[in-house]
């Protein structure tokens, strides 16, 4: 047994470790050994937890020691490729472990930022592979290398000892050595992918195969030598004619071409004074100087040819420049293939200026006048017509160069000049023509209240491709800076309605307040707290509140699970007494005579069948609200049911669930397009904005404007937050693991034999109805044989599955303790036969599923919660929500739902306010088979977009045969 708490991920250990680096030839096949000083194996094994990647074995290495002396020790040590070892230093280093795998990791962050900015360069190895290394390095790169040589720690130093030694002395390279090899085979590693530029050496830099290339030994030598240079490069802009007085003149343009030492960053001069040695610098660069810079120089002539004469020239001093050149370096793409060659564009300072764009939204309308959504009273009760999709607003571009502004006028008239160099109110300035083109193109619009609002929530908007600054004024500005502040943490809360009977928590009067403001507004909102936090009393308050005002009275329809409707209604009686109530479902429902303050409690079923005669209630009352309870049920913007949905109007929508995301951010985009239509704008525009970054964490920008724009939308307390729930007790979970059978571990075996080979060669939609298969097969074998054979007619349950054992044992002490347990399955099968074998041991039971009639699910939980029935086995699919179960002080999972959220929506059952006994949730989990590794993934990854985790069994249809083998084979080993 495991407590999912203190489950360690074995490679974690490995950041706490020493790590020497074993150089290979080519650099790529380099490795990283890890070990620790005390003789100790660097990973301690860890029960049911697969071993790290890597080969273990002995490692003799030759070690500083304090005295200056080098030393050897031999130590168990894990060796990883430069891929594997990676993600290991990285972690290493934000750790902060003080080993020399943290250092590793630093020079390993160095790395992956010249190659992020492409910093590569091709070559041979000393044997003649093809090899990729870091470079060109500049002189701030220079810089940083000597300072993690200086930084090094002593057992950074330490190298492995070869199999034979001569009698000498033992020597440790120099820090540099050890530093560049590194970077070299960082280098090496990362960009072997089709991706890679293959037209430098061919198809070869884009394998990660070892074959000898002799052929392209002269190209890399002449690759080389350019790029070894020991100086820089830069052309230096210099602009003549230009006359204070506001003259007409063209002005012209010259590049100056300029040396730089690359080991001295103070030591600079024009190539005229180095080739003529003039410069009081000059002997400083070096013999090779000439050579060296004529190296860089060709290079970058390669990327932009207008260097050319330069080359030619007896002394390559300077070139004349035109318009269209000066215009191609303005623009970032020449601009960054020079840097990458070694060449630098230096602008003069007092004209080089960067025009920039933001766009001013404004609310007034054409007389000037501001109108907005605050009263006098500035409380959010204007008219909520201004946010509706027909108010538009003024989106006015502003544009500057430097720091002054410019107007569209004189916009026009640089644009119509068509040249880098223009006057601006006499002064001349050197800005980008296209540039000045693209922003002459913009032009101010009216836009929609809601399109705006998104813009300035994130504070920017995307124009052909590109993030441009957004600014809000008047009472748009306000409603921002409210927005911002989901709760009002700074402001007194609204009042609680008079007609509610009850005392709200300082977090539930909070979400009150910030539902009146937002639907106040006219805007839609989720309350996402978690299950058990009261959101059904929250919703009541909020409905009795806006029957306060007339704007905002009238009827409210609550959609929500079947399971729930009995559960609303008792809230609604107990909480809003004289309240009317209805369900509008069965045969005989009906809309007749309709109260305007009057709840409605519908299902989602009956919603779809009837959103017809639901889009008017009555002409009197049209519905003042409609609230999806458990929202998560139309995360499905396509389903029959969320277009269903959407077609009830209603002055404000509110959604209700304690996930708003299960799988991926598609689902919460489809519940605030509901709530909110338009804010988010097109699903794809929203995937390619926002979600697919944020999912796969590639654009940490994109991530926090997406958290900017969702915020004020949908509130998301947990119990765990501080000053939330205090009161609830304490939750333990427990994974606890099982073995098979002996008839288990058979059947699980020819199933996995049989399956595997039925799939091989085959594709689409009849592999992944094989993989479903399959899966399933196994899920059934590890919960019972029984399942899996369908065996109905009294089948022999007991001796046949460990599961079944431990729910035994775990039973027996639970009913001994007089404590209540919940006992969830996702098969309505398993549940029959737990049900049928409990009968026969004399455990009281009683057996809730998706075909349990409302009025005996209600029966159920009061039996429950009484005590009368202390074992209360669930559909997990049918019972994971709603229900208030806090009688249980045990949460049993027979199966796993390789979902982590929909689990711990089950266990909220339980672990909810109003529960005053510590919970215990089981996880049985059969020990070597495929529940075992899901279990583990589930332990260590539940991130949003994590291929299997978050998208279930549908993804694992995707996985080759290899991956599938690996993931359901029968690991004894294990058991």
């Amino acid at each position: 047994m495991a407590e999912t708490v203190s489950s360690p991920d074995p490679t974690s250990q490995l950041t706490h470790c020493e790590a020497v680096l074993l150089t290979a030839d080519p650099p790529r096949r380099s490795q990283l050994a890890f070990w620790r000083p005390d003789g100790s194996p660097p990973v301690a094994p860890v029960p049911s937890e697969p071993a790290p990647p890597g080969a273990a074995g002995e490692l003799a290495v030759a070690l500083p020691g304090e005295d200056g002396t080098v030393g050897a020790v031999t130590v168990p040590a894990l060796l990883l490729t430069m891929d594997e070892a990676l993600p290991v230093l990285t972690r290493a280093r934000a750790a902060r472990t003080g080993t020399a795998a943290e250092f590793w990791g630093a020079v390993a962050l160095f790395a992956l930022r010249l190659t992020a900015q492409g910093r590569l360069l091709p070559g041979l190895s000393p044997e003649d592979h093809d090899a990729w290394r870091l470079g060109p390095l500049d002189s701030e790169d220079t810089e940083t290398l000597a300072g993690l040589a200086a930084a090094m720690p002593p057992y950074a130093h330490a190298v492995p000892l070869p199999s034979r030694t001569d009698g000498e002395p033992l020597r440790l390279p120099t820090p540099q050595a050890r530093l560049r090899a590194f970077l070299d085979a960082v280098a090496d590693t990362l960009p072997r992918t089709p991706a890679a530029p293959l037209a430098v050496g061919g198809a070869a830099f884009a394998e990660r195969e070892t074959r000898p290339a002799p052929e392209l030994r002269r190209w890399a030598e002449g690759v080389a030598a350019g790029h070894d240079a020991g100086v820089r490069l830069s052309l230096r802009i210099e602009v003549e004619g230009l006359t204070e007085g506001g003259g007409d003149a063209a002005p012209r343009f010259r590049g100056v071409l300029q040396v730089h030492s690359l080991t001295d960053t103070t030591v600079v001069a024009d190539a005229a004074e180095v080739w003529a040695g003039s410069s009081p610098v000059s002997d400083r660069f070096g013999p090779r100087v000439r050579t060296d810079a004529l190296l860089t120089l060709r290079r970058a002539a390669g990327v932009w040819g207008a260097l050319g004469p330069l080359l030619s020239a007896a002394v390559p001093d300077a070139l004349e420049l035109a318009d269209e050149e000066i215009a191609e370096l303005l623009g970032s793409s020449v601009a960054s293939a020079l840097a990458a060659t070694g060449v630098q564009v230096l602008w003069p300072r007092e004209l080089a200026k960067s025009l920039t764009s933001r766009a001013v939204i404004s609310p007034e309308d054409a007389d000037g006048e501001a109108h907005g959504p605050f009263g006098a009273g500035g409380d959010g009760s204007g008219p909520p017509s201004l946010l509706s999709p027909e108010a538009l607003l003024s989106f006015n571009w502003r544009f500057a160069i430097g720091d002054q502004e410019v107007s569209r006028a004189e916009l026009e008239q640089i644009a119509e000049a068509g040249r880098p160099v223009v006057r601006l109110r006499d002064r001349w300035v050197l800005v980008d023509p296209d540039a000045v083109r693209k922003a002459h193109k913009r032009q101010d619009q009216k836009v929609a209240v809601l399109d705006a609002l998104g813009s300035v929530l994130t504070g920017a908007t995307e124009q052909d491709g590109e993030q441009v600054e957004v600014q809000a004024t008047g009472w748009l500005e306000e409603l921002r800076a409210r927005l911002a502040d989901p709760e009002g943490q700074d402001r007194d809360p609204v009042s609680p309605p008079a007609a509610l009977q009850a005392t709200l928590r300082d977090y539930q009067l909070r979400g009150l307040d910030w539902l009146h403001r937002m639907t106040s507004l006219g805007l839609g909102a989720c309350l996402a707290d978690d299950m058990g936090l009261g959101k059904t009393i929250t919703l009541i308050s909020l409905h009795l509140k806006r029957q306060e005002r007339t704007g905002t009275a009238g009827p409210t329809l609550v959609v929500c699970p079947t399971s729930l409707m009995g559960n609303w209604q008792r809230e609604i009686e107990r909480f809003a007494p004289g309240t009317p109530v209805r369900r509008y479902h069965g045969a005989s429902r009906s809309l007749e005579a309709l109260a305007d303050g009057e709840f409605v409690l519908t299902t989602y079923g009956t919603m779809r069948l009837d959103a017809e005669r639901l889009r008017t209630p009555s002409p009197e009352a049209p519905w003042g609200m409609v609230v999806a309870d458990e929202a998560q049920h139309v995360k499905n913007s396509l389903s029959a049911t969320a277009k269903a949905l959407r077609t009830i109007p209603a002055r404000a929508r509110v959604a209700l669930t304690g996930t708003p995301v299960e799988n991926n951010l598609s689902e919460l985009w489809s519940i605030l397009d509901w709530t909110t239509p338009s804010l988010l704008g097109r699903l794809g525009t929203f995937r390619r904005r926002y979600a697919d970054a944020a999912e796969g964490g590639a654009d940490p920008a994109a991530t926090e404007r997406l958290a900017r724009l969702v915020r004020p939308f949908l509130l998301r307390r947990h119990k765990t937050d501080p000053g939330i729930a205090p009161e609830l007790p304490p939750k333990t979970e427990t994974d606890r693991a099982v073995s098979l059978t002996a008839e288990q571990a058979g059947l699980y075996e020819a199933v996995v034999r049989e399956s595997l080979a039925e799939l091989s060669g085959t594709e689409g939609f009849t592999r992944r109805g094989l993989v479903v298969r399959l899966l399933t097969s196994l899920k059934q074998i590890c919960n019972h044989p029984a399942q899996y054979l369908k065996e109905e007619d009294r089948p022999r349950l007991p001796g046949r599955s460990g599961k079944l054992e431990l729910l035994d044992e775990l039973l027996d002490t639970i009913l001994a303790e007089d404590a209540g347990v919940l006992v969830f399955t996702q098969y309505v099968q398993m549940a029959r036969l737990l049900e049928r074998h409990l009968a026969t041991r004399g455990v009281p039971t009683q057996f809730l599923h998706g075909g349990t009639p409302v009025a005996e699910r209600e029966d159920m939980v009061r039996r429950f919660q009484e005590g009368s029935v202390p074992v209360f086995l669930l559909s997990l699919k049918a019972a994971g929500t709603g229900l208030n179960l806090t009688k249980a002080e045990h949460v049993i999972h027979f199966d796993r739902w390789w979902n982590p959220a929909v689990e711990a929506q089950a266990t909220d059952r339980a672990y909810r306010i109003g529960q005053t006994r510590p919970v215990q949730v089981h996880r049985l989990i059969t020990e070597g088979t495929i529940e075992d590794r899901i279990a583990g993934m589930l332990r260590r990854k539940q991130a949003l977009a994590d291929a299997v985790l978050g998208s279930g069994e549908g993804a694992l249809t995707e996985l080759s045969d290899a991956e599938l083998a690996e993931l359901v084979e029968l690991r004894r080993d294990e058991r």
